[in-house]
């Protein structure tokens, strides 16, 4: 079974602005298109794509989607929309005429209000999500994830997925609490998990892939292989390493796999929960 690559980003430094990458950073101050992805993908058996936004524009979301109708192993967008809009849903419909979108995701983790997805504005933008049947991205950090059991309870619906295993601070090595508030989310069956994002926390000039082994040892034992996923963050990941480095140290992280678990892992959750072509 080809591999899909759950969650990865392109962006053009020509079109938008990505307040959030550093001025002076040399590895993401530059383009990355469908062309320069795409060699990489052929090298490492990948067969499809999970494209997810990098800047929280319309205009953004649109270009996406034109990346993903231009190439045939892009096989879903998770966009931006403003989701506290009340017109929010006639802007999920018009992305969704355009091409391949499977979902949403906000960057929860720049919100100075702890309790942004607690807002009733934003459960009502979410809603308008579930009831297209898209998914949702959590791009959250350790001090948020309180909020996810409450969000859960309120849309049992929603296919909703946390990125980046919720960025716990794996350079100082620290499970808790990030490890006691993951546990609690384990019983939330609408609720998924990507093996993404890692190495960017831990040492970047100087991580192993033991690092990161306690901390994919525990998502897989709250979530079990079903409700995992795998993703490269590429280009971000590029701080830290390769593309070749992040799926390898992600699969010794996730320890013994029988063949029908790794396809699951490496393919199957990607493609089920975000319900790819």
């Amino acid at each position: 079974m080809g591999i899909i690559d759950s969650h990865h980003h392109l962006w053009d430094l020509n079109l938008f602005e990505y307040d959030w990458m550093p001025k002076d950073d040399n590895i993401l101050r530059q383009s990355y298109l469908p062309i320069d992805l795409a060699p990489i993908l052929e090298k490492n058996d990948v067969v499809g794509s999970v494209l997810v936004q990098a800047d929280q524009t319309g205009g953004e979301a649109k270009f996406l989607i034109d990346c993903a109708n231009g190439v045939p192993w892009i096989k879903g967008v998770v966009a931006w929309v403003d989701l506290q809009n009340e017109n929010v849903g006639e802007s999920l419909d018009e992305l969704m005429g355009l091409g391949p979108l499977v979902g949403v995701r906000h960057q929860v983790e720049g919100e100075i209000d702890d309790n942004w997805l607690l807002r009733k504005s934003t459960i009502a933008g979410l809603k308008e999500v579930s009831d297209r049947n898209l998914t949702y991205d959590l791009l959250v950090k350790r001090h948020q994830l309180y909020q996810i059991p409450l969000l859960c309870e309120e849309l049992p619906d929603l296919r909703m997925v946390l990125d980046h295993i919720a960025k716990p601070d794996i350079l100082a090595r620290a499970m808790q609490p990030w490890s006691d508030d993951i546990e609690k989310l384990g019983h939330f069956d609408n609720l998924f998990c990507k093996v993404s994002g890692m190495i960017t926390e831990a040492d970047q000039t100087n991580w192993t892939r033991f690092d990161l082994l306690p901390f994919v040892k525990h998502v897989r034992e709250v979530f079990g292989i079903k409700r995992l996923m795998w993703g490269s963050d590429w280009p971000v990941c590029l701080l830290a390493g390769s593309y070749e480095e992040v799926m390898e140290a992600a699969l010794f992280a996730m320890g013994n796999m029988s063949t029908e678990e790794k396809d699951r892992f490496l393919s199957g959750t990607a493609t089920e929960f975000y319900r790819l072509g």
